[in-house]
């Protein structure tokens, strides 16, 4: 059973960059990134290849009144980089905890985007979380330093299945009290 969210997501300014809700536009370049071996297998949730349909099934679902995930164009527009460099969501999973999640084009690695699109998410709170997790998968180091930059904590080791490379994977899972 999941927690039904209906608020309109706020626009949240991340540096140069916007967190905005998702829209049917984004498709395109969302399909370009994600259909992107070397994005799908550092995510969980993100087939590859990746079957028709399948992002703007997710935007459906990011758009919908009873979902109980909120996502975020990563969109670059202000610094020149285009409308669509990744996404980073919250999703629901008790009252007043979420875990949070994103992937970036890999056009972007290493460029300070997630860094930026996770502390400013934790900055504007949109859920108003007491408590958010993250999962990275062990070979992913570069997303285990967004997170740990941005004030998680180690929890341990774990395993998640992985769409992409079909098996299971290693993960570390972190956690970040908000006051």
């Amino acid at each position: 059973m999941g927690l039904a969210y209906t608020e309109r997501q706020p626009v949240i300014t991340a540096g140069l960059y916007d967190l905005r809700p998702m829209c049917p536009s984004d498709a395109g370049l969302m399909t370009l990134y994600t259909s992107d071996l070397r994005v799908a297998q550092t995510t969980s949730s993100i087939p590859h290849p990746l079957p028709p349909g399948t992002t703007e099934a997710f935007i459906d679902r990011s758009m919908a009144e009873d979902r109980i995930e909120d996502a975020w164009a990563i969109d670059g527009t202000r610094a020149e980089s285009g409308a669509l460099v990744g996404v980073i969501s919250l999703t629901r999973l008790d009252v007043d905890q979420s875990e949070i999640g994103y992937w970036v084009a890999p056009l972007f690695w290493n460029s300070g985007v997630a860094s930026a699109a996770v502390s400013a998410l934790i900055a504007a709170n949109p859920q108003k979380c007491r408590t958010i997790f993250a999962t990275v998968q062990q070979g992913n180091p570069a997303s285990a330093r967004v997170l740990t930059n941005c004030g998680f904590t180690y929890l341990g080791d774990a395993e998640t299945y992985c769409l992409a490379r079909g098996f299971a994977v290693p993960t570390w899972t972190y956690c970040r009290k908000l006051d």
